[in-house]
């Protein structure tokens, strides 16, 4: 009888700990919330949308949502995240490199330690636009430009001051051999606005994401004359890299998702599964060549250890060019 007794007890404990396993077991979001910390028309507005476009055409969620949150160079979406962490268990941030510059820059006190990353998705990598009929037909004209008269190339980008748009040009026209402290840069709220800026003639050059500027170089109203990329893009092949113009400077922006500190485990898990599970669908890679987006999935403890990296190497090069003391 005893071993009879022994084998049953051990099977009950494995029946046990096998329902436990199914509980524990992630399940996908049934809706998603985005919250996108700057105004429509940029990246994160595009990545944030272009995500919920896949989930939905893909049956991975039954609902999405938006809220467009400016202020504060981002920190304003993510302090609200944090304040009403217990109400945003569906929530998801979008965020990106600005995240890490700004947060080294002291434009907010948080950073991405504050919040909890969910994973990365996807790289865009940064190029130059100019207006269709501006006399700038390459990078080494802008550059020349420059050099000359720094006054005479005005900057637009979408984000502050000292953000990505902003260094990765002036690191460019060091490259070029012109004092990047000189560059004007005239911040907008967000790659849609910036791009008006260099159609109304505000400035001459304009620093932001590739897949914000695709859709205006496809209906010929603006020209790319460089992207940060190591070689031309399968998805827009006419594009020239600025490697290939003689200035060696790569760069791709990552954009990814964060959720409230404080949740459950198991609340995290979910929102993974139901990342990675939009990633592997048809409609995300519809959407993700639209844009010219390279895939970059990082999840979890590996996205937390990248943006660690990440944050070390901006600060190098931030401090190189004199944007952090």
């Amino acid at each position: 009888m005893k071993p009879i007794a022994l084998t049953y007890i051990t099977s009950l404990f494995a029946l046990i700990a096998l329902f436990s396993a199914d509980i524990q077991c992630a399940e996908r979001l049934d809706k998603v919330h985005f919250l996108i910390p700057a105004g429509p028309g940029g990246g994160w507005d595009g990545t944030a949308r272009g995500m919920g476009e896949a989930m939905l055409k893909s049956g991975t969620v039954s609902q999405t949502s938006y809220e467009n949150l400016t202020g504060g160079g981002g920190g304003r979406a993510i302090a609200k995240l944090i304040e009403t962490a217990p109400r945003q268990q569906n929530t998801l941030l979008i965020n990106s490199t600005p995240m890490v510059v700004r947060s080294l820059q002291g434009i907010f006190p948080q950073s991405f330690r504050d919040l909890k990353p969910i994973a990365s998705v996807i790289a865009d990598y940064s190029c130059f636009v100019v207006a269709k009929d501006s006399p700038i037909k390459t990078f080494a004209d802008a550059a020349e430009i420059f050099k000359q008269d720094p006054r005479k190339l005005k900057a637009a980008g979408g984000s502050v001051k000292g953000s990505t748009d902003h260094f990765i040009l002036a690191r460019a026209l060091e490259l070029a051999g012109g004092n990047p402290r000189k560059l004007i840069y005239v911040p907008y709220d967000g790659g849609g606005k910036a791009m008006a800026g260099i159609l109304t003639g505000e400035s001459q050059i304009l620093s932001t994401g590739l897949s914000e500027a695709l859709d205006m170089a496809r209906a010929g109203e603006a020209r790319i004359i460089g992207v940060t990329a190591p070689q031309r893009l399968t998805d827009a092949p006419d594009i020239p890299t600025l490697i290939e113009q003689g200035y060696d400077l790569q760069f791709a922006n990552w954009r990814g998702f964060f959720a409230a500190p404080g949740l459950s485990d198991a609340n995290y898990e979910n929102m993974m599964l139901t990342v990675s599970d939009a990633l592997s669908t048809d409609a995300f890679e519809a959407v993700r060549k639209r844009n010219g987006w390279t895939l970059l999935h990082h999840e979890g403890s590996e996205f937390y250890s990248f943006l660690e990296r990440q944050e070390q190497e901006i600060s190098v090069l931030m401090r190189q060019l004199g944007f952090l003391r």
